[in-house]
Protein backbone atom coordinates (compact mmCIF):
# COMPACT_ATOMS: atom_id res chain seq x y z
CA UNK A 1 0.00 0.00 0.00
CA UNK A 2 2.85 2.85 0.90
CA UNK A 3 5.55 1.05 -1.01
CA UNK A 4 5.68 3.54 -3.17
CA UNK A 5 6.68 6.20 -0.87
CA UNK A 6 9.56 3.89 0.52
CA UNK A 7 13.57 4.64 -1.36
CA UNK A 8 14.48 1.67 -3.58
CA UNK A 9 16.79 -0.80 -2.32
CA UNK A 10 20.30 -0.67 -3.79
CA UNK A 11 22.59 -3.62 -4.27
CA UNK A 12 23.61 -3.94 -0.76
CA UNK A 13 19.63 -4.25 -0.33
CA UNK A 14 19.74 -0.87 1.69
CA UNK A 15 17.90 2.21 1.11
CA UNK A 16 21.20 4.21 2.02
CA UNK A 17 24.65 3.36 0.11
CA UNK A 18 26.23 1.29 2.68
CA UNK A 19 24.77 0.12 6.48
CA UNK A 20 25.19 2.62 8.38
CA UNK A 21 24.85 0.89 12.04
CA UNK A 22 28.95 -0.57 12.14
CA UNK A 23 29.57 3.47 11.99
CA UNK A 24 27.83 3.95 15.01
CA UNK A 25 28.29 0.83 16.79
CA UNK A 26 32.16 1.16 16.21
CA UNK A 27 31.65 4.93 18.72
CA UNK A 28 29.69 2.68 21.03
CA UNK A 29 32.67 0.06 21.28
CA UNK A 30 35.36 2.79 21.63
CA UNK A 31 33.64 4.75 23.92
CA UNK A 32 33.01 1.54 26.30
CA UNK A 33 36.22 0.11 26.57
CA UNK A 34 38.28 3.89 26.10
CA UNK A 35 36.02 4.42 29.83
CA UNK A 36 37.68 0.89 31.26
CA UNK A 37 40.88 1.82 30.74
CA UNK A 38 40.72 5.00 31.79
CA UNK A 39 38.98 4.10 34.95
CA UNK A 40 41.81 1.59 35.68
CA UNK A 41 44.37 3.73 34.71
CA UNK A 42 42.49 6.72 37.18
CA UNK A 43 42.05 4.04 39.78
CA UNK A 44 45.78 2.86 39.87
CA UNK A 45 47.43 6.22 39.39
CA UNK A 46 44.99 8.03 41.56
CA UNK A 47 44.40 10.89 38.77
CA UNK A 48 40.66 11.46 38.95
CA UNK A 49 40.81 13.45 36.29
CA UNK A 50 40.48 10.25 34.31
CA UNK A 51 37.31 9.20 36.09
CA UNK A 52 35.64 12.29 34.52
CA UNK A 53 37.00 11.27 30.36
CA UNK A 54 35.62 7.84 31.60
CA UNK A 55 31.97 9.47 33.18
CA UNK A 56 31.27 11.17 29.66
CA UNK A 57 32.69 8.55 27.40
CA UNK A 58 29.63 6.63 29.60
CA UNK A 59 27.05 8.66 29.19
CA UNK A 60 27.60 9.48 25.18
CA UNK A 61 27.82 5.63 24.68
CA UNK A 62 24.65 5.10 26.22
CA UNK A 63 22.84 7.28 24.03
CA UNK A 64 24.93 6.16 21.11
CA UNK A 65 23.64 2.78 21.45
CA UNK A 66 20.33 2.97 21.15
CA UNK A 67 21.00 4.83 17.90
CA UNK A 68 23.07 1.52 17.08
CA UNK A 69 20.46 -0.77 17.88
CA UNK A 70 17.69 1.23 15.35
CA UNK A 71 19.98 1.09 12.78
CA UNK A 72 20.79 -2.47 13.72
CA UNK A 73 17.47 -3.46 13.56
CA UNK A 74 16.80 -1.64 10.00
CA UNK A 75 19.86 -3.27 8.73
CA UNK A 76 19.13 -6.53 10.06
CA UNK A 77 15.47 -6.47 9.06
CA UNK A 78 16.53 -5.70 5.65
CA UNK A 79 19.34 -8.27 5.46
CA UNK A 80 18.64 -11.06 2.90
CA UNK A 81 19.03 -13.95 5.74
CA UNK A 82 19.57 -17.68 4.70
CA UNK A 83 19.41 -20.20 7.28
CA UNK A 84 23.05 -20.74 8.62
CA UNK A 85 23.18 -17.00 9.94
CA UNK A 86 19.74 -16.71 11.80
CA UNK A 87 21.34 -18.24 15.37
CA UNK A 88 24.43 -15.70 15.15
CA UNK A 89 21.99 -12.74 14.37
CA UNK A 90 19.39 -13.78 16.74
CA UNK A 91 22.01 -13.64 19.24
CA UNK A 92 23.53 -10.54 18.34
CA UNK A 93 20.32 -9.31 18.40
CA UNK A 94 19.91 -10.34 21.80
CA UNK A 95 22.88 -9.13 23.30
CA UNK A 96 22.53 -5.91 21.36
CA UNK A 97 19.59 -5.14 23.13
CA UNK A 98 21.04 -6.20 26.51
CA UNK A 99 23.75 -4.43 26.39
CA UNK A 100 21.66 -1.24 26.14
CA UNK A 101 20.06 -2.09 29.28
CA UNK A 102 23.42 -2.99 30.73
CA UNK A 103 25.13 -0.10 29.88
CA UNK A 104 22.65 2.55 30.16
CA UNK A 105 22.16 0.32 34.56
CA UNK A 106 26.31 0.99 34.37
CA UNK A 107 25.80 4.33 33.58
CA UNK A 108 23.23 5.21 36.32
CA UNK A 109 25.83 3.64 38.82
CA UNK A 110 28.31 5.53 37.51
CA UNK A 111 26.35 8.56 37.72
CA UNK A 112 25.68 7.99 41.11
CA UNK A 113 29.57 7.57 41.87
CA UNK A 114 30.20 10.37 40.79
CA UNK A 115 27.69 12.15 42.76
CA UNK A 116 29.00 10.93 45.71
CA UNK A 117 32.66 11.70 45.22
CA UNK A 118 34.81 12.33 42.18
CA UNK A 119 38.12 11.36 43.23
CA UNK A 120 37.45 7.69 43.83
CA UNK A 121 35.60 4.43 42.43
CA UNK A 122 34.93 1.60 43.94
CA UNK A 123 37.12 -1.79 42.63
CA UNK A 124 33.60 -3.45 42.47
CA UNK A 125 32.51 -0.72 39.62
CA UNK A 126 36.16 -2.17 37.91
CA UNK A 127 34.95 -5.53 38.35
CA UNK A 128 31.76 -4.56 36.62
CA UNK A 129 33.63 -2.89 33.93
CA UNK A 130 35.91 -5.57 33.32
CA UNK A 131 32.75 -7.69 32.45
CA UNK A 132 31.38 -5.13 30.73
CA UNK A 133 34.31 -5.17 28.37
CA UNK A 134 34.37 -9.23 28.20
CA UNK A 135 30.67 -9.00 26.70
CA UNK A 136 31.49 -5.75 24.13
CA UNK A 137 34.44 -8.01 22.71
CA UNK A 138 31.73 -11.36 22.66
CA UNK A 139 29.66 -9.23 20.46
CA UNK A 140 32.35 -7.83 18.31
CA UNK A 141 33.04 -11.30 17.89
CA UNK A 142 29.49 -11.62 16.81
CA UNK A 143 29.40 -8.71 14.62
CA UNK A 144 32.54 -9.84 12.62
CA UNK A 145 31.40 -12.89 11.88
CA UNK A 146 27.82 -11.83 10.38
CA UNK A 147 29.92 -9.40 8.14
CA UNK A 148 33.27 -11.66 7.26
CA UNK A 149 31.88 -15.26 7.60
CA UNK A 150 28.43 -14.79 6.74
CA UNK A 151 28.56 -11.70 4.49
CA UNK A 152 25.23 -9.40 5.20
CA UNK A 153 24.80 -6.53 3.11
CA UNK A 154 28.06 -7.57 0.75
CA UNK A 155 27.15 -7.25 -2.71
CA UNK A 156 27.65 -10.87 -3.79
CA UNK A 157 26.17 -12.64 -0.95
CA UNK A 158 22.77 -10.04 -1.40
CA UNK A 159 23.18 -11.37 -5.53
CA UNK A 160 23.34 -15.30 -4.21
CA UNK A 161 20.36 -15.28 -2.20
CA UNK A 162 18.31 -12.99 -4.79
CA UNK A 163 19.37 -15.57 -7.50
CA UNK A 164 18.32 -18.59 -5.20
CA UNK A 165 21.84 -19.87 -4.21
CA UNK A 166 21.64 -19.19 -0.83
Amino acid sequence: MFEHLLPPLNDHNLPYPDTIHPIVVHFVIAMVLFAFLCDVIGYFSRNSRLFEVSWWNMFLATIAIFVAIIFGQVEAGLALGYDAVAPVLHLHTIIGWSLSGIIAAITGWRYVIRLRDREIIPLSYLGVGMVLSILVFFQVYLGDKLVWVYGLHTVPVVEAVKGGIL
